[in-house]
């Protein structure tokens, strides 16, 4: 049992790392785009995930 939660805890570390607010706005970042590309608006997702990077950017320097 103890590999499984280390398994896990690895993976956490490994994507969370330091900031949670980094890991939620890669994520919703990658779906948000995902559904725009999905819904044929290729262009709103190029200019969508560039805003997402700069917001997620600005709120994970303001938490700190």
């Amino acid at each position: 049992m103890k590999y499984i939660v280390a398994f896990f805890a690895f993976w956490w570390d490994f994507i969370v790392g330091d900031s949670i607010t980094l890991a939620v706005g890669t994520v919703i970042g990658i779906l948000g785009g995902y559904v725009f590309v999905q819904g044929g608006a290729a262009t709103a997702a190029e200019v969508m995930l560039p805003a997402v990077v700069l917001v997620t950017l600005v709120i994970s320097l303001r938490v700190r």
